[in-house]
């Protein structure tokens, strides 16, 4: 793939690059495992966001899919206008 970027513009790769950094310094588990006395295990996202188990999805599940949304919103908003997209963002 061939840099087509001008002479003192970073090329979209480094800011994509720095876009999936940030996703993961910003979105990393904190604290120590809990349990509620219903059986629901969880832990906080650095984030301020609870990651838990539910009643159809594991609490890996829930972990899992809050860093792949965090990493796709984080590369959406870096990510150069114009380049295809599969949804439409506002």
């Amino acid at each position: 793939m061939s840099d087509t970027s001008t002479p003192g513009e970073e090329p979209v790769s480094a800011a994509l690059r720095d876009a999936k950094a940030r996703a993961r310094s910003t979105h990393y588990t904190v604290g120590t495992l809990r349990a509620d006395p219903d059986g629901t295990v969880w832990l906080e996202c650095s984030c301020g966001t609870v990651l838990r188990n539910g009643p159809t999805w594991t609490l890996d599940e829930h972990v899992r899919l809050h860093r792949a949304e965090a990493k796709y919103l984080e590369l959406s908003a870096a990510a150069p206008a114009g380049i295809p997209r599969m949804i439409d963002l506002p």
